[in-house]
């Protein structure tokens, strides 16, 4: 499966109405937000010895959606990079010794991604201290988000 980076058809709404100012303040606060959010997790990720993608990757693979197993092309979608991206991304994470490939043992043609002890002890730190900055930035998110709903 080739993921594209255009975004799910679903994010691509239009509303019939003209945005207010107030409108393009939320907007502009929620994607400060953001961005002051992936500041902060681009940082902790190179505090803990690992690029962003990187920790993206280790993420998407212990936060896949029922806890099962990942494919390639699950990650691929996750990430939303093309195939061949991802498969040199696993690589990487291969030789870091933080991703082992394992055969599924229903369809011995399918490589499955198991994270390491290692990768486990990174994310478990980063995922703690992005838990602690999103508790922190909870009620700044939900007033924007409550302004937009209105």
């Amino acid at each position: 499966m080739a993921a594209s980076k255009n975004p799910p058809k679903s994010a691509v709404r239009t509303r019939k109405r003209v945005p207010s100012q107030a409108d393009y303040e939320a907007l502009s606060q929620f994607r400060y937000l953001i961005r002051c959010f992936l500041e902060f997790s681009q940082e902790a990720a190179k505090a803990e010895g690992l690029t962003p993608r990187q920790h993206q990757a280790l993420l998407a693979i212990r936060g896949y959606p029922g806890g099962g197993p990942v494919a390639i092309g699950d990650l691929a979608e996750r990430l939303r990079l093309r195939h061949h991206t991802t498969v040199e991304l696993v690589d990487r994470l291969s030789e870091a010794g933080l991703v082992e490939r394992v055969l599924d043992p229903a369809d011995q043609r399918r490589v499955l991604l198991k994270l390491t002890g290692l990768a486990a002890g990174h994310l478990a730190k980063l995922s703690a201290a992005h838990l602690d900055e999103l508790s922190r930035i909870e009620p700044l998110l939900k007033q924007v988000l409550s302004r937009q709903s209105e």
